[in-house]
């Protein structure tokens, strides 16, 4: 999992193979209920991943989650951080959900994943002891079922995907075992895995080896009965190849059956050829590499009994995932069941520069492999297929008939009997083939590209660069095709290091002509998928190539297209089933790598004329559905806000249905990334108003997820393009979002420029409510700058404002801002009731984050006035509410509050893990001014417990910081904790200095002595 925290135990040990168990040393720790468990287990399966809350409901509830799931998963993690020594490191939060910490060796599940890997390293070296023991070491690990089988729907599943690994180990440890002459000791260990999983073919195998090698040949057959006639029983079904292979030599008694001690196995004769049959497979690949999965897939398929028709195997998949590849190795590990011929045919359905081979032509290759002689061949195409069936009814055949274009060329080439074999490979799924099983091939594992690179380039020279490798995989895309041509280039380049290729390929601008090699090359196969489609098709995958997000919606891909969601979504299955987009959620399409470079590719060098104008046309109304749908979200989730008038665009899109704030905050949550690119792009074509509107909507959202740099630029851009507009309501607008960016990242100057821009445009335009807005937004930086006496008028005449218009959200948040200034100035109990009447009206309007915000004002206010416990009581309150609600560094202000108010009362350990748990809320979402604020606090507390180096290094980092971006009532206050510590550790001169300079400040401020601690 991810790198370890200074602060974590090293003796930390947390085991999920079985029920869950978390040990300090010697010492266990319970961690609580099952949610609690079900949570934890869920995070640590994951691998350091990020869950999102909505994740963690599903692991923990199996049907219908209660309503309060939400808040008890977020209880859950808080108790889970308070249990577990260093929690908050352990779980940390990022973004919508949360992340589990730990090193790989804290946790049996990635031992155990370890030692796996390991002995398949080991077995590919061919160091079959070394393989041995690691795997030994992996199945001891195996303890049962993680959480006994409990949880929900996500857990079961990655339950039963870890048991499917340890039969695999067990399965692979046998064969070693085995192969090392082992038999009797074998066998009671082998029953009690047969018992487990009776229908586990291969393990049955292995007890009937062993049995037999241990002189009880009737109970070896006795076994392959049982399991017959339980398949039979159970599934319908009879055992497979290998199962049957192996009886048929126990009643033979095969020599080569003799353990490797007694008899090593005899070379096996050579079997003439049948000079009569054809074969005219392409040859199997060599370096053939993973694709077990598909393969063992492909091959259960033939285990059921035969039907009236040929068996037809189809797979589909995009140019260049390996489908061709596939299905020569299946037809040849098939080949010896299949005695009367295998037989292939290239149909040419995508073919640079050719036609679809046609059935008439088709039948007549085929014929001819028969032995059937061109002037024996009937002209007409009907009567060569009926030739065809009639010649192959009684024949047990494979036929592979490869890159098939549609149906009609397949229909007339399917052998009449049951006893052959049609594989079928297209890039396209022939849905109209009726009676085909269907494999949809994907792009290969990361593990299977980097094996796949060591069978070619060699183990050592992989394993030298294993980094580089498995970065050649992912800009390779995981396509096979594009692996290939990587490798041919790396192997006539023995000198390049594979990091080399790497480099050329990582701009995506040359990745394309990087993958070339000879004739081939991934843009050529893609090219021809793309020629593939029809002209409407062909347009819609250019226009959906300017989409900016990773995954397109119906909703969006209906506005760039210009059509309706159901039309839309037509248009897109298509290109789904042409593989030139993916689908790895419903309702969400996406590109794959290579094939978005392709589309860009596409876009720079063929769109001009007529098509420029209608992808522009396109843009403009995606643009438009991002201004209308945003619009929407952001008045669900942030009422109050100002209107404006209807959007730019004379397009009416159609928005997806998101009634509640619950449904829009997901949304957000999705879509964020591809607002933000979508902004940048209009920015750099020119679409201001779309910028401008769109802007404002999406720092909403940046803003409430503390991702401060981008709202600065976003307003930054927002700005630019009101100016460049003209359009003096929107340049105010993004003026103002300007100058609060800008405070949150404590660039103070640009802020105030930006405010009193904003402010003066507001006076022009007799805008009352960018007035009371930006006199308030300028008030607050100029407080935060310690100008109290210029800041105290416009914050009460911003109050005053928003009071006669009813905006009541506005009027607390200000009224919050004025209860900070007199709280940093001195007078608390103004201070106090100023935060209690910001208190009331937001709990009137039911602003949860707001409330908060005003509980810490308040609180700090107490503290000021001496009423430590009214400020307990309200941080108190303050701790409940930011389980649910506020922002991190807001939240791990409560903390840091609680901590110092705490320690005050005399609760020294709670004071302890106040400071924890504050710290544990991701400090990467903290504004500057949260990061001082808390640095000081939590310095004041080490000051009072006697750590003076610690409360040093503290106060010092809050000094540089606050002097930095001119917080001047902060500077002060770390100046007098520096003055404090420097005393206690008798650095007189030091002190002093300190001493005076805050007093400066201070005096500057107008801050009375009696508040400036």
């Amino acid at each position: 999992m991810g790198g370890s925290p200074s602060r974590q135990e090293p003796d930390l040990r947390i085991n999920v193979l079985g029920s869950l168990e978390c040990w300090s040393g010697t010492r266990r720790i319970h961690l609580g209920g099952a949610v609690q468990e079900r949570v934890m287990v869920a995070l640590l399966l994951e691998s350091g991943q990020v869950l999102s809350i909505s994740q963690l409901v599903d692991s923990v509830w199996d049907d219908d989650p209660p309503a309060t799931a939400t808040h008890q998963v977020r209880k859950a993690v808080a108790r889970l951080r308070q249990v577990i020594p260093a929690g908050g490191e352990v779980i940390v939060t990022e973004g919508p959900g949360y992340r589990a910490v730990l090193p790989a060796e804290q946790v049996d599940l990635n031992v155990f994943l370890n030692l796996l890997e390991k002995a398949r390293r080991a077995s590919s070296d061919r160091n079959w002891d070394e393989a041995a023991t690691h795997l030994q070491g992996a199945l001891a690990l195996r303890r049962g079922s993680v959480l006994a089988g409990s949880g929900g729907p996500a857990i079961k599943a990655a339950d039963v995907a870890l048991q499917e690994r340890y039969l695999d180990a067990v399965e692979q440890l046998t064969d070693l075992r085995l192969s090392r002459g082992e038999s009797r000791e074998l066998v009671s260990e082998l029953r009690e895995h047969v018992a487990a999983h009776p229908l586990r073919e291969k393990l049955r195998a292995q007890l009937m080896l062993a049995l037999y090698r241990s002189g009880r040949q009737a109970d070896a057959l006795e076994e392959y009965r049982k399991v017959g006639a339980l398949l039979s029983e159970e599934l319908g079904i009879y055992p497979g190849s290998d199962l049957s292979d192996l009886y048929e030599r126990l009643l033979r008694n095969d020599p080569a059956l003799v353990p490797p001690r007694e008899a090593p196995e005899p070379a096996r004769a050579a079997e003439p050829p049948a000079a009569t049959v054809a074969r005219t497979l392409p040859y199997d690949l060599a370096d053939f590499t993973g694709r077990k999965p598909e393969l063992d897939g492909l091959l259960s398929r033939l285990d059921a009994p035969a039907d009236r028709g040929p068996r037809i195997l189809a797979i589909d998949g995009m140019g260049g995932v390996g489908k061709t590849s596939l299905a020569v190795r299946a037809a040849h590990l098939l080949a010896e069941r299949y005695p009367d011929g295998q037989l292939y045919v290239n149909l040419r359905g995508y073919t640079s520069g050719g036609q679809p081979l046609s059935p008439r032509a088709a039948a007549e290759a085929l014929l001819g492999m028969l032995g059937v002689e061109a002037d024996q061949l009937p002209e007409d195409a009907d009567a060569r297929a009926m030739l065809w069936r009639t010649m192959t009814a009684e024949s047990r055949l494979i036929v592979l008939l490869d890159n098939a274009f549609d149906v009609a060329q397949v229909w007339p080439l399917l052998p009449l009997g049951p006893d052959s074999l049609v594989l079928v490979t297209s890039r396209t799924r022939l849905i109209d083939l009726d009676g085909a099983h269907w494999l949809s091939l994907g792009t290969m594992t990361t593990e299977d590209g980097v094996a796949m690179a060591a069978r070619v380039l060699g183990t050592r020279r992989v394993e030298a660069e294993a980094e580089a490798a498995a970065e050649l995989v992912a800009l390779c895309g995981h396509l096979p095709l594009a692996m290939r041509i990587a490798l041919s280039r790396l192997g006539n380049r023995p000198r390049w290091p594979i990091g080399y290729l790497v480099d050329r390929m990582s701009d995506e601008s040359r990745r394309l002509d990087e993958l070339k090699s000879g004739e081939r090359g991934v843009d050529l196969t893609l090219r021809i998928s793309y020629e593939g489609l029809g002209p409407r098709h062909r347009t819609a995958f250019r226009m959906l190539g300017v989409h900016p997000g990773r995954d397109i919606d119906v909703f969006s891909s209906a506005a760039l297209l210009g059509l309706s969601p159901h039309t839309a979504e037509a248009v897109l299955e298509v290109l789904l089933d042409a593989h030139m987009l993916q689908q790895h959620e419903i309702g969400y399409y996406t590109f794959h790598d290579l094939v978005r470079s392709f589309v860009n590719q596409l876009n720079q060098t063929e769109c001009a004329g007529d098509d420029a104008g209608q992808v522009a046309a396109g843009y403009e109304r995606l643009l438009d559905y991002f201004v209308d749908v945003t619009d929407h979200v952001c008045d669900l989730l942030f009422p109050g806000r100002a209107r404006l008038p209807a959007g730019p665009g004379e397009s009416d899109p159609a928005l997806p249905h998101l009634p509640t704030r619950e449904a829009a905050r997901k949304w957000l949550d999705r879509e964020q990334s591809t607002l933000q690119e979508a902004v940048a792009l209009a920015h750099a074509h020119g679409f201001d108003r779309h910028v401008a509107r769109l802007a404002r909507n999406v720092v909403f959202q940046l803003d409430a997820d503390g991702l401060f740099a981008e709202f600065v630029e976003m307003a930054q851009v927002s700005v630019v393009s009101s100016r460049r507009l003209g359009d003096a309501e929107l340049l105010r607008l993004s003026l103002s979002n300007s100058a609060v960016a800008n405070w949150k990242l404590g660039k103070f100057a640009e802020g105030i420029d930006a405010a009193s821009e904003a402010l003066a445009i507001a006076s022009d335009l007799g805008d009352r409510r960018g007035v009371a807005k930006d006199t308030g937004m300028l008030g607050l930086l100029l407080c935060t700058c310690g100008r109290y006496d210029e800041a105290l008028p416009l914050l009460q005449e911003s109050i005053r404002i928003k009071r006669e218009l009813g905006a009541g959200r506005a009027e607390a948040e200000s009224l919050v801002n004025l209860s900070s200034l007199y709280e940093q100035w001195g007078r608390y109990a103004e201070a106090v009731d100023t935060a209690k009447r910001a208190l009331a009206l937001n709990r009137e309007l039911g602003a949860r984050e707001n409330e908060l915000v005003a509980l810490i004002d308040l609180s700090l206010a107490h503290l000021g006035t001496g009423a430590v416990e009214e400020a307990d009581e309200q941080l108190r309150v303050a701790r409940e509410l930011g389980e649910d609600f506020g922002a991190p560094g807001d939240v791990a202000l409560v903390y840091a509050l609680s901590a110092l108010t705490g320690h005050r009362l005399g609760r020294i350990e709670e004071a302890r893990r106040f400071v924890g748990l504050g710290l544990a809320h991701h400090k990467a979402h903290w504004t500057p001014i949260r990061r001082v604020v808390i640095d000081n606090l939590i310095g004041r507390l080490r000051r009072l417990e006697g750590d003076y180096a610690e409360a040093l290094v503290l106060h010092e980092r809050a000094h540089a910081l606050a002097a930095g971006i001119g917080y001047r009532i902060e500077e002060a206050r770390a100046l007098v904790g520096l003055s404090d510590v420097h005393a206690a550790r008798g650095a007189a001169d030091q002190a002093r200095d300190c001493l005076e300079r805050a007093a400066e400040i201070f005096r500057t401020a107008g801050v009375p002595p009696r508040a400036r601690s």
